[in-house]
């Protein structure tokens, strides 16, 4: 697994920059508001019958809705880890698993008490919830179980970080990016440096599918380890890839204001190649043919990152120098 990107961004020449209000107006605002919706019916569904069965649906549209936003990892996100308290993954040590376990094995409090905010971010978000919903240790509860209690303050939890995500972005982050350069914006001093910050979330993003969504259940050819792809438990391991990718797509034509034909095909060849995979979770990664597929896939998602720093960097006036390792 390589490390997650590292990026150091050189001005330009070029001159800068449309594409900042398209991002907000079309792709980001757009994304947050579907986000909290999906979360805010998640938490209502919950209320109304909080059992594993009854309540998949709306967790899987919660997913859903987050794969259009978790690349934009600047902002409401990386602010007061929101980010991770709603998808705490890669989970590199096993925590979620024992964190929930905890909970359930202890019947703790925290359950009932409104502030399940409290609790370790392990135990919070979609990966947490997913255990309940779908890891044969913990699904099957009944309806007035310690478990029920449990999904209802996970869903909960979630519907207000959903909220807080979109809120933050709408009363104040937009407006942020919107203002770069002007008197009193200390965060971005030039429309240059929002753009800069955009084009670091698309790279870094693009490079979390190949070396994490990917990466990560391929391990090496002598120890794949599909038991670690993203969210297997629920099978959305594949479903993350290409909805990640579509997401990816989208916020790189907002973000240029040129056309990318280049960028645009490198997106048609991975996402053409992620639907025909039939790999739902990425099991195949342990047989030798099964493998090469994921890896051919892993190949076209790191061309779409090459032609978008080709591409669309020197439109920016950026552009980005990367600093990756192999590691476990």
């Amino acid at each position: 697994m390589r490390s997650l990107l590292t990026a150091t961004f050189l001005l330009t020449a070029a001159p800068a920059l449309a594409g900042v209000s398209e991002v907000i107006d079309d792709h980001a605002l757009p994304g947050t508001a579907r986000f909290a919706s999906a979360t805010a019916a998640l938490g209502a569904a919950a209320q109304a019958d909080c059992t594993d069965t009854a309540l998949r649906p709306a967790y899987q549209e919660s997913f859903d809705a987050w794969m259009g936003i978790a690349h934009l990892t600047l902002g409401p996100l990386e602010e007061d880890g929101r980010g991770l308290a709603i998808a705490f993954w890669p989970d590199t040590r096993g925590m979620v698993g024992r964190s929930v376990m905890r909970l359930v094995a202890e019947e703790d409090p925290i359950a009932t008490s409104g502030e399940y905010a409290e609790v370790s971010i392990a135990a919070r978000g979609l990966f947490a919830l997913e255990r309940l919903l779908y890891d044969d240790d913990f699904a099957g509860y009944e309806a007035e179980s310690y478990r029920c209690a449990l999904v209802r303050a996970m869903a909960a939890d979630l519907a207000e970080l959903g909220r807080e995500v979109d809120t933050a972005w709408r009363e104040d982050f937009a407006a942020t990016l919107r203002s770069a350069g002007e008197a009193g914006n200390s965060r971005f001093l030039s429309p240059r440096e929002a753009a800069q910050a955009l084009y670091t979330a698309l790279a870094t993003g693009l490079e979390f599918v190949a070396d994490q969504r990917l990466g990560r259940p391929m391990g090496s050819f002598d120890a794949p380890k599909p038991q670690v792809a993203e969210a297997r438990r629920s099978g959305r391991s594949l479903r993350n890839v290409a909805l990640s990718l579509e997401a990816l797509q989208n916020f790189a034509r907002t973000l240029s204001d040129q056309p990318t034909p280049e960028t645009d095909a490198a997106f048609d060849r991975a996402l053409t190649a992620a639907r025909a995979l039939e790999d739902p979770i990425f099991a195949g990664v342990a047989d030798p043919l099964g493998r090469i597929r994921v890896e051919a896939l892993q190949n076209d998602v790191r061309a779409v990152l090459e032609t978008v720093d080709e591409e669309i960097a020197p439109a920016l006036g950026v552009t980005v120098g990367f600093n990756s390792a192999d590691g476990d």
